[in-house]
């Protein structure tokens, strides 16, 4: 037992021995464990330390490069700055040896006239010694001659017409002025007389121009204007006094041009409300017409201004009315319209200061006071001139006679077929006329279809391959007052683009939510507004301001369901509203846009895709509110305005309707006029359409210069063609 007992202690004894060295062996393990841990982390953080180290020395590298780089940005900054300083000032000193040339050519011609003051002074005080009472007489004639401060222009209009004015009166004086009723056939008469006065006139009325730049269009727009209502008078034989005046009223209405012409016809669209049923009219009914005349004149502009147009012919009514008792004739009412038209005209200036600043009468108001003149003349018994019409003939469009259209060739497009067509009362009573019925027509042979009745004129535009059954339609219900028939196929001169010739469109095919119609002049500025969109380009601008007829003939080529009109010229949006609010076929917008400029930003700035056509409107005219457009021009006479002294032959630049620079050279005209629109520092992009009269040379001297004085500014140069102004520029 007791070997037992030994032998499991010793079997213990092993046991625990094995466990000892388990544990040992363990301990051993673990200890090495140890260590080779910390191997490792020593390593890691030698691994760290390189990297580190790595990463610092190339942050180093790059700040070395970044630096490198910097100053050698700083150094081609500063050759770039100092050869721009070098440029500008060659240039400075190039101006300032042309400027001292002229200076010296100016104290050399200063000091020739003052030399010939001097002689001419010694010429007349041996004269005066000789005969004084001559040279008193002639001091008084030329210190009356001086009184005035208008121009020659102004003068012409106003005391030349005057006088005019004073001896038909006193002629008529000599003979009784018995007429008591006035019918339509002397009115037609009268009319085409006051419409070839303005006419001889007009020329003269275009120098009565605010600024004294070469840009005077109202003669021109006023003379077409009525005109347009002589011209629809031609086939009138009636002596109905209420139809011939609302004929040639309509015929103003749709031939208006200008702000001018278009309150022209609005005033003689209130007389013909005024003489409704009235087949011969006495001189109270003729004041109460003439009344109506102009509150239609006024209500037809937004905000009136005093000392225009409205003005004269306001006072002149309110005058003769005041006049009217029961001896008073036709004569004697058209009498006291002339004076007091000649004597409200003087007044203008007085009115509205620029007038009196530029030294001239107001244009508008000269243009109806020869009008009137004109009427009243007639009305006198004298026979005035007839002049040939400015207003364009559609039938003298040219032609090419290359080859476009040959005996080979197919007809792929129709014929853009216009008339103007008076109904009459003999074929309608058997046949009565429907506008809606003529429409419906229309749409089974063509489309781009604009129809419209006002009063006993039809107007038509129609593209279709049968015009032929247009004419054979409506000669059943009157006769042609105009045609227009024009093969689509053929390309016609500048006056027409080769654009306007477009395939037939079905009938039946859907409209597009939205057409664009924009005015423009130049080549380049009509295939900008082509690139943003545009799908008809009314040919105009200053001095040559489409009609209302025009506009609506340009919304009838358009398949859409609203159009917006971009005028770009303030004296083209009145004709743009009125031809809105005739036209039938679309819903219409006029943006305000009274500049190229203004017109291009707001076309650009429009996202039509899913947009209405308010909120379309309102981006427009917020964009518009962001720019400033400016434009230079010759001085075409001596003038001081805004606190500018301009010389004839100067450059001047205009921004917003106020002359700010006159320079001797356009050159310098140019590059100040850039300083002054960008010297607030908020304007960062500078488009420049350079014209006609702008040479490659020019238009890059200024490109350098702007890039040299204005190097932040973002600036585009376009080439837009336009006339008149050699520069026309918009700062965003």
């Amino acid at each position: 037992m007791s070997n037992n007992i030994d032998n499991k202690q010793n079997d213990y004894l092993a046991l625990a021995e094995e466990k000892k060295t388990a544990k040992v062996s363990d301990t051993k393990k673990s200890a090495s464990s140890t260590k080779k841990t910390a191997e490792d982390k020593k390593l890691e953080a030698a691994k760290k330390a390189a990297d580190k180290k790595a990463a610092d020395a190339a942050k180093r590298a790059a700040e070395k490069k970044k630096a490198a780089d910097k100053k050698a940005a700083d150094e081609k900054k500063k050759a770039d700055e100092a050869a721009k300083r070098a440029a500008a000032k060659k240039v400075a000193e190039e101006k300032k040896k042309a400027d001292e040339a002229a200076k010296k050519a100016a104290a050399k011609k200063a000091a020739d006239e003052k030399k010939k003051a001097g002689e001419a002074k010694k010429a007349a005080d041996a004269a005066k010694k000789t005969n004084a009472k001559k040279a008193s007489d002639d001091k008084k004639k030329s210190s009356s001659s001086s009184a005035s401060k208008n121009t020659s222009a102004s003068k012409k209009a106003t005391s030349a017409t005057k006088t005019e004015a004073e001896k038909k009166n006193s002629t008529s004086e000599k003979k009784p002025s018995k007429l008591k009723y006035l019918g339509g056939l002397l009115f037609a008469k009268m009319l085409k007389g006051g419409a070839s006065e303005l006419h001889a006139n007009a020329e003269e009325v275009n120098k009565l121009n605010v600024f004294p730049v070469p840009d005077g269009d109202t003669g021109d727009n006023m003379t077409m204007t009525i005109e347009s209502g002589v011209a629809s008078l031609n086939n009138i034989e009636t002596d109905d006094l209420a139809e011939v005046l609302k004929v040639a009223s309509k015929g103003m209405l749709l031939g208006a041009r200008g702000n001018s012409g278009v309150i022209l016809s609005q005033f003689f669209a209130g007389m013909a409300k005024g003489l409704e049923n009235v087949e011969n009219a006495d001189s109270a009914k003729i004041a109460h017409a003439l009344e109506l005349g102009v509150e239609q004149a006024y209500n037809s502009v937004m905000t009136p201004t005093e000392g225009t147009i409205l003005t004269v012919a306001r006072e002149a009514v309110e005058y003769a009315v005041s006049r009217l008792n029961s001896k008073s004739t036709v004569q004697s009412l058209f009498s006291d319209l002339v004076k007091e038209m000649n004597a409200s005209l003087e007044r203008t200036p007085e009115i509205l200061p620029v007038l009196g600043e530029a030294g001239v009468v107001d244009s508008g108001g000269a243009g109806l006071l020869y009008i009137i003149d004109g009427l009243n003349r007639v009305l006198n018994g004298e026979e005035i001139e007839e002049t040939e019409s400015l207003v364009p003939m559609h039938h003298a469009a040219s032609v090419d006679a290359t080859g476009s259209f040959g005996p080979d060739s197919v007809m792929e497009y129709g014929y853009c077929t216009e008339l103007l067509v008076q109904l009459m009362n003999k074929k309608i009573k058997a046949n009565p006329f429907d506008i809606d019925a003529l429409k419906i027509f229309l749409a089974t042979i063509g489309d781009s279809i604009v129809a419209f009745q006002t009063d006993s004129i039809v107007k038509i535009h129609v593209h279709t391959m049968t015009p032929e059954k247009v004419l054979r339609h409506m000669r059943k219900f009157g006769e042609f007052l105009t045609v227009k028939i024009e093969n689509m196929s053929v390309q016609h001169t500048e006056l027409r683009s080769p654009d306007d010739s477009k395939p037939i469109i079905a009938p039946d095919e859907p409209k597009k939510k939205y057409g664009i119609v924009a005015v423009s002049n130049g080549a380049g500025i009509s295939e900008l507004f082509r690139q943003f969109g545009a799908d008809e380009i009314v040919e105009g601008g200053q001095t040559n301001n489409p009609s209302t007829c025009d506009f609506i003939d340009a919304f009838g080529k358009i398949n859409a369901e609203n159009i917006f009109v971009f005028p770009n010229n303030g004296n083209i949006i009145m004709a743009a509203a009125q031809a809105a609010e005739i036209y039938e076929g679309a819903k219409v917008y006029v943006i305000p846009s009274k500049s190229i400029g203004a017109g291009y930003v707001a076309l650009s700035s429009m996202n039509f895709e899913g947009s209405e056509p308010e909120a379309l409107l309102g981006e427009a005219e917020e964009a518009i509110g962001r720019i400033v457009a400016a434009s230079i021009s010759p001085a075409i006479r001596d003038a001081d305005m805004n606190g500018v002294h301009v010389n004839e032959g100067d450059t001047i630049g205009i921004v917003a309707k106020e002359i700010v620079i006159s320079e001797p050279t356009r050159e310098a005209a140019a590059h100040g006029l850039v300083d002054k629109l960008l010297e607030s520092g908020d304007k960062f992009m500078l488009t420049v359409f350079y014209g006609k009269d702008a040479t490659a040379e020019e238009s890059s001297e200024l490109e350098a210069y702007i890039l040299a004085k204005h190097p932040t500014v973002e600036t585009y140069f376009i080439d837009g063609g336009q006339e008149v102004y050699p520069y026309l520029f918009v700062a965003e």
